[in-house]
């Protein structure tokens, strides 16, 4: 298994509780492939540019470890969301 990150951005008009949940998801789908290691939230922070005509954004970053098909499915899922305005995932172990 490889170790991975995935930072990925939230809607910040999302009370805590969805924030929450919205992250314990994003765990759950790395549990189902892998190991979900820390989380750390980087909370609102102002976006580089706007997206979808938002100027700030909440960040999370999620470090776990997985096989090399796993990233492939948490990409197409996040994709997907629409409370995740924009996400990276990124092979550590390759830099």
């Amino acid at each position: 298994m490889k170790n991975y990150e995935v930072l990925f951005i939230l809607d910040p008009v999302m009370d805590d509780s969805e924030k929450n949940a919205m992250i314990e998801r994003v765990k759950e789908i790395i549990n189902d492939g892998g190991e979900a290691g820390e989380v750390d939230i980087w909370g609102n922070r102002k976006l580089a540019y706007e997206i979808n005509k938002k100027k700030d954004g909440f960040y999370v970053l999620i470090q776990f470890k997985a096989n090399a098909d796993m990233p492939k499915e948490l990409d197409r899922r996040l994709r997907i969301s629409d409370s995740i305005m924009r996400h990276i995932i990124v092979c550590k172990d390759e830099q």
